[in-house]
């Protein structure tokens, strides 16, 4: 089996496919997240919904008292135990993320800053959409239009510096593929901070957010389904079902979703579907397979900003506590605001189009080989097409006397994504004692292959149209051209972690990856454009070297040293052979602890971190690129979470980080000591919430959120202001005996920026004649039922 699997990344890839298909299914399905196991060591068990470590509070304090007690010898292997859920802790660390490490370490057992945002969170704080959820986060913003989708920033880095992985699996760089995502398909989202680049290679200088659908369950079947409406008349729907069959070990999950978002602009909707299923089969004790679909699907008519306008022609008009500062484009705009006139208009031609069909087959085994020894592997299929055809450029135009003059110079832009994605993920995992010491090992091999071929607009067809109720038109004339990447990727890596006591762990890994890239443009005529095609490989290694300590049960202190790597010029790919084919490495120093106490009601976590870029490339507008140097950033996160009595739960977080580059100089100025676009120093959340028992169970909430001052672009000339909003919601859980058909019906009534604040909630500095609004003031109602 071996001998196939390191001949190659094309061989090994259909060797190991083929291995999958023989042992195990039909259909290429499922997922790297489906054995999420605690230490030690690795079991094939029944899956769980998603499994929590155990035990926890006084039940673990008890249990290593006991195990204290117990002598380990050196030559004693761990029995196998069966994981047990375990209650969800006030900041969720119980929780195991694969995305964070293949140990099967929870949140607090892993030496890096980890949060994952549950299923039954997103649903209690109304997170619609991915955006919502990376927005409860600590430290974490967010894009929030459908022209921004899924566009993160954390700690100090955005985009394409931070991998977006579909249950493990990175499909592309974040600002290329990633796709408005509804939540009622997830079972959690993860975010791992930090270089991450040894959990999901190329890309992660900044983290990796991980999106993880509902696994089945063993047991008794359980069905759900929830609807909402808001003011917007926005809906959602969604259905789903898990549990055991009657066949003996077999196991299954399906949900389906559907939503019609509206925005608050003129003309803007975004409509989604996603179809998702797994089914787990247990063959025996030592072997399980496993299959899943997904299908989703997202229509949009986008967004893209109101145009920054100069003070002095807005007069009246102008605004303020949206934007400051002064800003020059084609002309010199001097000092410049949001009109509001503008806050709900769409500039965007009447026939945009903004779409994508996204297909996922996956599929596996699980193999316990010896006691101590167990197989992981999993193939997967994914397709997409995508299509972007709008105008995306509102430019307002201050030349005096000219035709156009104190008008919004539009220009066109066209764009479809065809991509094909195979790979293969396989994991060895050795559970064993080193010179009396509890030790797990993990090593995987990893192979994809990558196709994306990429038709683009040849020509750039533009009009200017009038600040207040434009005449939006339509695209026009549309010429296109080719571009294609070939993208070969393999991977080995080990994470190993060692028990030095039974409070102190080394936790480390290391990957080497390999990245072949094959690239190739045409003009509008089908003529190989100059330099073209091209091939460039890179073999970076990247890693991560850390510790926990236990200091009393409960308290935690971590400290770790990782790296990562990316492409230097932000995208593989659009690489040209002029852009610089070398690769940007980031490397972070983190330290800090995380604490359970209080009989598991209270919670509370802390980190520094420094973080350093080097051999950065930067936007520079108009899809153009400057050397950037470094990046440094540091800064500090702290969560914490209480539950003082049964009732009431208080909960926040805050993120202070200070991102700047250095050595960023360039003909005609320099950008040193100036912050990334879209970097907050500051984040916070806080909530809180009141619940009545009787007669029928209510509660009462309120959440809010502070977003400190950001900038647009580079050049740090026009400030986002910064902002804070608040939310407040009720919901009534009626009795089984009103609804004897189910077990739990809940109706909630919620209210989104109550104070109706109008802000600036993202910039992209490739547009940056534009600024995206956030979402004023919506009521919400909605309906959940579980039986």
């Amino acid at each position: 089996m071996y001998s196939l699997c390191i001949v190659g990344p094309r061989r090994f890839l259909l060797a190991c496919a083929a291995l999958t298909s023989f042992i195990a299914i039909d259909m290429p399905a499922a997922l790297a997240q489906q054995a999420r196991e605690p230490l030690p060591p690795v079991e094939v068990s029944a899956p769980q919904s998603r499994r929590q470590a155990s035990p926890a509070g006084r039940d673990a304090q008890s249990s290593r008292r006991a195990a204290a007690r117990r002598p380990e010898t050196a030559s004693a292997v761990p029995k196998p135990v069966v994981p047990t859920a375990a209650a969800q802790t006030p900041l969720n660390t119980n929780a195991v993320a694969e995305s964070a490490s293949r140990l099967g370490l929870t949140v607090r057992e892993t030496p890096a800053t980890v949060e994952v945002i549950s299923a039954a969170t997103m649903r209690e704080q109304g997170y619609r959409t991915v955006s919502d959820v990376a927005q409860g986060a600590v430290g974490v913003t967010a894009g929030d239009n459908p022209a921004e989708p899924s566009a993160f920033s954390m700690r100090g880095f955005t985009n394409s510096q931070i991998n977006t992985l579909y249950n493990g699996i990175k499909i592309g760089p974040q600002n290329m593929t990633s796709r408005i995502t509804d939540t009622a398909n997830l079972e959690a989202v993860e975010f791992l901070k930090g270089p991450a680049s040894l959990m999901s290679g190329e890309g992660a200088a900044g983290g990796a957010i991980n999106f993880v659908t509902k696994q089945p369950h063993t047991g008794p079947i359980r069905n759900e389904a929830d609807f909402s409406w808001d003011s917007l008349n926005s809906f959602r729907a969604h259905y789903g079902s898990g549990g055991s069959t009657n066949v003996q070990g077999l196991d299954y999950r399906f949900d389906v979703s559907r939503s019609s978002l509206n925005g608050f602009a003129d003309d803007t909707n975004t409509k989604t579907l996603d179809v998702s299923g797994q089914l787990n089969y247990r063959i025996s004790d030592s072997l399980k397979v496993w299959g899943a679909i997904e299908y989703r699907e997202d229509r949009s008519k986008a967004y893209w900003g109101a145009p920054l306008v100069p003070i002095a022609f807005s007069g009246s008009h102008a605004t303020t506590g949206i934007v400051s500062g002064n800003y020059f484009n084609k002309t010199d705009l001097g000092a410049v605001t949001i009109d509001d006139r503008t806050f709900n208009t769409n500039y965007n031609v009447l026939d945009n189009l903004n779409v994508a069909q996204e297909v996922w087959l996956r599929g596996g085994f699980e193999l316990k080989l010896a006691p101590d020894l167990t197989l992981k592997s999993q193939a997967y299929g994914y397709g997409a097409e995508r299509t972007w055809f709008n105008n995306e450029v509102e430019a307002f135009n201050a030349s005096s006397g000219l035709p156009n003059s104190n008008m919004v110079d539009r220009e066109r832009f066209y764009v479809a994504h065809s991509q094909r994605l195979v790979g293969n993920i396989t994991d060895l995992i050795w559970d064993a004692n080193i010179a009396g010491f509890v030790n797990r090992l993990v090593t995987t091999l990893s192979s994809s292959y990558l196709d994306f071929v990429r038709p683009g607009a040849a020509n750039f067809p533009d009009d200017s149209v009038s600040l207040v109720n434009p005449d939006r038109g339509y695209y026009g004339l549309l010429t296109t051209k080719q571009q294609t990447a070939r993208i070969d990727n393999a991977a080995l890596s080990f994470e190993d972690r060692l028990k030095l006591t039974r409070t102190f762990a080394l936790v480390g890994g290391l990957r080497v990856e390999h990245i072949g890239l094959d690239r190739n443009s045409t003009d509008k005529t089908g003529l190989v454009n100059a330099g073209f095609p091209f091939s460039q490989s890179w073999v970076p290694t990247t890693g991560r070297i850390g510790y926990t300590w236990e200091a009393v049960p409960g308290l935690t202190f971590f400290s770790q040293y990782a790296t990562g790597a990316e492409i230097a010029a932000n995208n593989i790919f659009l690489l040209n052979p002029t852009d610089p084919l070398n690769l940007t490495t980031a490397r972070t120093y983190e330290t800090g602890v995380k604490h359970l106490f209080w009989d598991n009601r209270a919670e509370w976590s802390f980190s520094a971190y420094d973080i350093l870029r080097k051999n950065v490339y930067a936007a520079a507008g108009g899809m153009q690129l400057n050397l950037a140097g470094r990046q440094e950033s540091k800064g500090v996160e702290l969560a914490a979470s209480v539950r003082p009595i049964e009732p009431l739960r208080l909960w926040g977080n805050i993120a202070y980080v200070d991102a700047r580059y250095a050595d960023y100089d360039f003909v005609g100025g320099s950008f040193s000591g100036n912050t990334p676009p879209n970097v907050p120093r500051v984040v916070a959340n806080a909530g809180a919430s009141y619940r009545f028992f009787a007669p029928w169970a209510v509660e009462l909430g309120i959440t809010g959120r502070h977003v400190g001052d950001r900038y647009n672009a580079d050049a740090n000339t026009v400030t986002l202001k910064a902002y804070t909003v608040a939310d407040v919601y009720a919901f009534v859980d009626i009795p089984k005996t009103v609804f004897n058909a189910v077990d739990q019906a809940r109706l909630t009534f919620r209210v989104r920026n109550i104070a109706d604040k109008r802000y600036a909630i993202w910039g992209d500095p490739f547009y940056p004649d534009q600024i995206l609004l956030g979402a004023p003031r919506t009521y919400e109602i909605s309906a959940a039922f579980k039986w």
